[in-house]
């Protein structure tokens, strides 16, 4: 056999295992994938559905093409299908399996193989690595930037690197190759291209993370984090509740002098507005809450569907700027918000101090006047006596 000593393979299985770090099947298997490879490139067609078997005691492979069983004179390919008639007693919809013992490869098909084996091998080496981090989602680590191209970031964080897609971006914020950031692991991305590692600064459960960094309160359960509804780069609501009595939940975020919510915004940028309200499980208090600064005048709830009444002064601080204040305090509450104006209340009349003065003037004149009258008829009364 040509450049491909199966026998040789067989006996590097187990090296290769130990200095990769990988599970001797997972070699076997890129071994085999390699042989199966060769073999189609020297005696079939690509579309050949096979797969070999490597006997690692004495060396020797053995190719299975499966074929699967069509009916009598209708078109079909040769490659992965098979007429009735020749499958010799194989009912339609079988697999046929034809075994053939591998002896030898030519230069190319060689060449095939050992292609094969290394980028096998290289993306089993970093599915390996990619599990040790598999306990790691939803953790923060720091990383370094690698390289920064416009739709990805890429991001090494030790053994392994992972991408930070634009939409885990936080908007605005520039990243330097070299530099060093804080990233959280979102999720392992598998697809056939094989395993990827997710990695995010712009989602809600980033800011969390580090929330509970900046407050021990919420480790020992005496506040909790209820709901986070964030825009990365614009403006973060999070509703937050205590579960002790005489504890405020927003001051306890907060932090003396605005402390812990600073801590925050030193990762995040100061780009970002970050709101602390207070969750309740009134509906209408949590929508007049969620839509704070602006102040309500009225809450009307249908299902899951909220019409909230402002004046017009206030109309645009509820919706905020294009529209992102609604937007937020609707993804937080979980109800679909629509901002209406509120009748402007009907003035009441205001009496004039001066007029107010002047007919109790009038009132008390007039009253002294027919006091006066009442004191003459009575004299008059006594003088005819």
């Amino acid at each position: 056999m040509e450049g491909l000593d199966l026998q040789q393979m067989s006996t590097m299985v187990k090296v290769i295992a130990e200095e990769k770090d990988l599970p001797e099947e997972t070699v076997l298997e890129v071994v085999e994938m390699a042989i199966a490879a060769a073999w189609r490139r020297d005696n079939g067609d690509r579309d050949m559905n096979v797969r070999a078997v490597l006997n690692t005691k004495n060396g020797e492979a053995t190719v299975i093409v499966s074929r699967e069983v069509v009916e009598d004179g209708l078109a079909y390919n040769p490659a992965t299908e098979i007429p009735e008639s020749e499958a010799k007693g194989k009912k339609v919809g079988d697999i046929v399996e034809e075994k053939h013992k591998v002896t030898s490869f030519g230069r190319v098909a060689s060449m095939t193989a050992k292609q094969v084996v290394v980028q096998r091998l290289r993306e089993a080496e970093r599915d390996a690595v990619l599990a040790a981090y598999e306990d790691k989602v939803g953790t923060v680590v720091t990383g370094t930037v690698a390289r920064v191209e416009p739709r990805i970031v890429r991001i090494d964080i030790g053994k392994a690197s992972g991408i930070m897609p634009k939409s885990e971006q936080i908007e605005g914020e520039y990243y330097a190759v070299g530099s060093r950031i804080k990233v959280m692991i979102k999720e392992i991305e598998r697809n056939d291209r094989g395993a990827q590692l997710i990695l995010t600064r712009g989602s809600a459960e980033f800011i969390e993370y580090l929330f509970r960094q900046e407050v021990p309160e919420v480790e020992n359960g005496t506040v909790e984090i209820r709901a986070i509804a964030r825009e990365a780069g614009k403006r973060t609501k999070i509703a937050v509740m205590s579960t002790a009595p005489g504890i405020d939940p927003v001051g306890t975020f907060v932090g003396g002098r605005g402390v812990r919510v600073q801590a925050v915004m030193n990762e995040i940028g100061d780009r970002e507005k970050i709101d602390i309200i207070n969750w309740s499980d009134n509906a209408s208090e949590y929508i007049r809450e969620a839509l704070s600064p602006a102040e309500i005048t009225k809450v009307e709830i249908e299902g899951k569907k909220a019409k909230v009444y402002v004046t017009e002064d206030q109309q645009s601080i509820a919706i905020g700027r294009q529209g992102q204040n609604v937007r937020l305090a609707s993804k937080l509450t979980g109800y679909e918000i629509d901002i209406e104006l509120a009748e402007a209340p009907k003035k009441k009349k205001r009496k004039n101090v001066e007029d107010s003065l002047l007919s109790a003037l009038e009132e008390s004149s007039e009253a002294d006047e027919a006091g006066e009258d009442n004191a003459s008829e009575e004299a008059a009364d006594k003088a005819e006596e």
